[in-house]
């Protein structure tokens, strides 16, 4: 017993909280269990859920929670002086000053080792990082942190744009602020979203924190196969062919032939989207049985036939917040055709640059915004651009999916070296006489990748039909099948679970 409280209640470094542990479905058990007896009474609702998701924090990045609570104290007063105030004056003191301490708080958090490290190769300085927050608890409370180390706290960038958004929708008239602090930290922190999205806006969400519970049979079922949908594309797909394969050879591309890194990259494209939507996958539908309605985060982003398709299709809530908070305020596409191109240069550096603090994420952003600009001059001089029919749209798809996942080579490399060395390998050391060997080798692999594209490409009305059916079907069937389902999906669990990728972001 002695053991057992510290397991449940402690924050663990080694053992952050994940939606693939047996412990965060005890965990959302238990808060369903005590929600079904207070729903009814929504401020005792909302009141609740915040702390539930703060416990949730706190089991996920420790007192790192302690950033969250402030970035909402900050915004939520911010976010009340915007709106409250009569002059002009205090209203863009009230945004600049929301925009100000959030981006600080990211920056000083995810920026810092980037900006130093920067700092000291072009001015051969040997700049050192200090943790200051780490250095003031140390002398103010005795605490033993490591000051030479930053950690990037999860998911500060997801609720970071959020609380942004909130506070500049108030200050352009698009959303009242929330009356009560608590429903506020309950929009901020609400568990399901917070440290992997979707980013939700606060005219999506704040409304439904007033509404009653309601949860059709329907949504129900929809809610049940969308937890199933999401474990099943992380665990199954995901983390088998990144444990098995995908890791190994971005640990060390040059230890592999050019065809083991060039299916390595095909791989990392599947995993990457089966990480990322599965965990929104289970997100929806997890909140969904709580009665709130996330915004759908991906739609089916390989079957794009442009590079600008694709990031429709690809992390929306990300790509609309850049668009309405980034692209549209530097101008859009209101100043001429080559200040249009400028401003989603600029979307797509800084949209890179939030992906991670490093210069190869730089570089991805701005291939895709290279992509997007050339697709633009592309479509005008394309004899079968505007084309309907099956084969041309079938080779935009096969052209659009292989530059995206060329430019994967840069997301998911651990630095420029690597993937040069990756380019290296493919280019100058192929060994397609190989290709048999390795085909075998791998084949499990090989047929779980097979199987995720397979599922990905089918069309859209055999996805609808299953969904519908799973729907239709009663009670006890529905249970059977999750049983089922999460048997095979456990039983491709080769090692210790893996972390979101998104976690890192």
């Amino acid at each position: 017993m002695t053991q057992i409280l510290p397991d449940i209640f402690l924050f663990n470094p080694d053992k952050p909280l994940l939606f693939t542990q047996l412990y965060f479905w005890i965990f959302y058990f238990v808060v369903l269990l005590i929600y079904s007896i207070i729903y009814k009474e929504r401020a005792l609702r909302n009141a609740f859920l915040f702390a539930a998701s703060l416990f949730f924090y706190w089991k996920t990045s420790g007192l790192f929670f302690l950033i969250l609570v402030f970035s909402t104290v900050s915004d939520f007063y911010l976010g009340n002086l915007i709106h409250y105030s009569r002059k002009q004056g205090w209203k863009k003191f009230g945004v600049i000053m929301s925009v100000v301490v959030n981006l600080f708080m990211l920056s000083y958090f995810k920026y810092t080792y980037l900006f130093v490290n920067t700092v000291n190769n072009l001015f051969n300085l040997d700049l050192q990082i200090v943790n200051h927050l780490a250095l003031w608890s140390n002398t103010l409370t005795g605490t033993r942190f490591d000051t030479s180390v930053i950690l990037l706290p999860v998911g500060i960038s997801f609720y970071t744009f959020q609380t942004i958004s909130y506070t500049v929708d108030i200050y352009r008239g698009k959303v009242d602020p929330v009356k009560h602090i608590l429903d506020f930290g309950f929009y901020v922190s609400f568990f399901p979203q917070l440290v992997a999205g979707p980013i939700v806006r606060a005219a999506q969400f704040i409304p439904q924190l007033y509404k009653r519970y309601h949860l059709t049979r329907e949504e129900f079922g929809y809610a049940l196969f969308m937890i199933l949908k999401g474990l099943f594309k992380k665990i199954f797909i995901g983390d088998y062919i990144a444990v098995n394969f995908i890791d190994r050879v971005f640990a060390d591309p040059m230890g592999f032939s050019g065809f083991e890194n060039l299916m390595a990259l095909y791989g990392y494209s599947l995993q990457v989207y089966v990480d990322f939507s599965g965990y929104t996958d289970i997100a929806i539908g997890v909140a969904l049985l709580l009665g709130f309605r996330l915004p759908k985060n991906f739609n089916a982003p390989y079957k794009a036939t442009n590079v600008g398709n694709f990031w429709k299709r690809w992390h929306i809530s990300l790509s609309s917040w850049l668009r309405d908070y980034l692209y549209i305020p530097l101008g859009g596409n209101r100043k001429g055709r080559v200040m249009t191109d400028v401003n989603l240069m600029i979307t797509m550096l800084l949209g890179g640059l939030w992906h991670g603090a490093s210069w190869h994420f730089v570089v991805w952003g701005g291939i895709n915004g290279l992509g997007i600009v050339v697709y633009k001059l592309w479509q005008k001089i394309s004899p079968y651009e505007h084309s309907t029919h099956w084969a041309a749209t079938l080779w935009k798809i096969f052209l659009t999916f292989n530059f995206i996942t060329f430019t994967r080579i840069w997301f998911r490399s651990e630095s420029m070296e690597k993937a040069n060395q990756l380019i290296h390998q493919v280019t100058h050391s192929f060994h397609a006489e190989i290709i048999p060997q390795v085909l075998w080798s791998y084949r499990l692999v090989f047929a779980v990748m097979a199987l995720g594209y397979f599922i990905h490409w089918v069309p859209e009305r055999w996805k609808l039909a299953l969904l519908n059916w799973y729907i239709r079907i009663p009670i006890w069937a529905k249970a059977l099948i999750a049983v089922v389902m999460v048997f095979i999906i456990y039983q491709s669990w080769s090692a210790d679970l893996q972390p979101f990728i998104y976690f890192q972001f």
